[in-house]
């Protein structure tokens, strides 16, 4: 029996994706579980699994364009099994480009038209184009209504090919045919890899990000032409940028924040944690930073002070709620260079310092890679978001919506202690608790973040 495969929902505040690329073609085997299409969202790019086995019977929503959640992709039949007229899918509902006619029942020839600046562009392509210094009003867009796909914009960047070679010409193993990992393919443009002169170690010639550090390690070919320099001039709040600016303006315009500020002496805690690492080897074989030490810290608190461990929804009568939540999932918000996301440690409050350390750290690097799974960057109850690093020691955080509450934290300093009328040397952490006034008052928070610098400064706890 024929089985549909819908776009999923990442997450509540995703609303769409946009199909970067089919990894499968119609009449493909297909078996459950393996990528079949590249999505993008406004928080990332992956790549979706089939849901079922059997072959690739129809491809419903084309490259480039924008499916509703639960909109249907494709369908997955049985070998052998034809579908009827009455059995076929309607087409998803797709936003079409500005001034374009409804889609025909057939889908037509690719239309080779100039589009004008305000074409439609997806998100991938406008990104390559923008790195390679390509101006888009001079791309021919091959997608419906003229939408530019990523494929046009690489076909536009390919130099013109010199009379037929023996070997077989660049698009034979274009990036539009061979899948690729979404990692090695951002790793291909920031580096100005042409993916239509690697091949793929891959499965079925998957090209791999391992292929791409081996491309980008080879020594240059004599007389190669230098690749254009980006411009950076114009950057565009599309993709993860355009979702970052929504959802601080969401969140600024929306909650009442308020900021709250404290210092820490974490000289105890920091010294703890020094002879934790010393003697623990946690999953990844690295060390114990200051970063799980405050997760560990802020997740206790909440158990303590659950007010914080909320969102904000909306009732059936339309009116705004403050819902408690059972589980304490700390989002780490990790930069990268588009913008800001948030991948989240579940059940924080139940795992060790070493387990916290090995997950904080695998996340934040698959996501800067760009690989993290669309499960792990939802469902989060409360925010961190560290400075220390870039050597900040206060800032003001804005709230993740539809969260209550953030914690900014600063640089671990050393600075002279006075304590019962000795001056020490020592350690102290700011932090920045930024919390919605409609949720809570000043008062809770406030205790909160008490709670929190009291465990962190008699950290005893954290060895039992």
């Amino acid at each position: 029996m024929a089985s549909e495969i819908v776009l999923p929902q990442w997450g509540m505040e995703m609303q769409d994706g946009t199909i970067v690329r089919w990894l499968k073609r119609e009449g493909d085997p297909v078996a459950e579980g393996e990528p079949i299409v590249e999505v993008e969202t406004a928080k990332l790019q992956t790549e979706l699994e089939s849901t079922a086995s059997g072959v690739l019977s129809r491809i419903v929503a084309q490259e480039g364009e924008i499916v509703p959640i639960r909109g249907v992709l494709c369908v997955i039949a049985q070998p052998g099994e034809e579908l009827a007229p009455s059995a076929s899918p309607e087409p998803v509902e797709k936003q079409p480009a500005p001034g374009a006619n409804a889609a025909p029942s057939a889908r037509p020839e690719p239309v080779q038209s100039q589009p004008t600046p305000g074409a439609q562009v997806v998100p991938a392509a406008r990104r390559l184009a923008q790195q390679r210094g390509l101006d888009l009003t001079q791309v021919p867009g091959t997608g419906p209504g003229g939408r530019i796909l990523l494929t046009d914009v690489e076909a536009a960047l390919r130099p013109p090919t010199a009379p037929a070679p023996a070997a077989p010409a660049p698009e034979a193993t274009d990036g539009r045919r061979a899948p690729v990992v979404p990692a090695a393919r951002r790793l291909a443009r920031e580096n100005n890899i042409d993916l239509a002169t690697i091949t793929g170690s891959g499965p079925q010639g998957r090209i791999l990000i391992e292929d791409i550090e081996a491309a980008i390690a080879a020594p240059p070919l004599p007389d190669a032409p230098a690749a254009p320099e980006p411009v950076a001039d114009v950057i565009p709040l599309t993709g993860i940028r355009g979702a970052v600016a929504a959802r601080m303006l969401q969140s600024l315009q929306t909650t009442a924040q308020v900021t709250l500020t404290t210092e820490a002496n974490v000289t105890d805690a920091m010294r703890l944690r020094r002879g934790l690492s010393r003697h623990l080897t946690d999953q990844s074989g690295g060390g114990i930073g200051p970063l799980p030490v405050i997760i560990k810290a802020a997740a206790e608190s909440l158990k303590r002070h659950p007010r914080l461990n909320a969102i904000t929804t909306t009732a059936a009568d339309g009116q705004e709620q403050i819902q408690l939540l059972p589980e304490i999932n700390i989002g780490l918000a990790v930069a990268l260079e588009e913008g800001l996301v948030t991948p989240v440690i579940r059940q924080a409050d139940g795992k060790s310092l070493a387990q916290l350390a090995a997950e904080s750290r695998d996340l934040a690097a698959r996501t800067r890679e760009g690989r993290p799974r669309p499960e792990e960057i939802s469902g989060g109850t409360f925010t961190i978001t560290n400075l220390g690093a870039n050597e900040i020691d206060a800032f003001t955080p804005i709230i993740n919506p539809p969260q209550v509450a953030i914690l900014g934290i600063g640089r671990v300093t050393e600075k002279p202690i006075i304590a019962n009328g000795d001056i020490t040397k020592g350690e102290t952490i700011h932090l920045s608790l930024t919390f919605d006034h409609r949720a809570l008052d000043g008062a809770p928070a406030a205790a909160y973040l008490q709670t929190l610098k009291t465990l962190l400064e008699d950290p005893w706890w954290l060895a039992a």
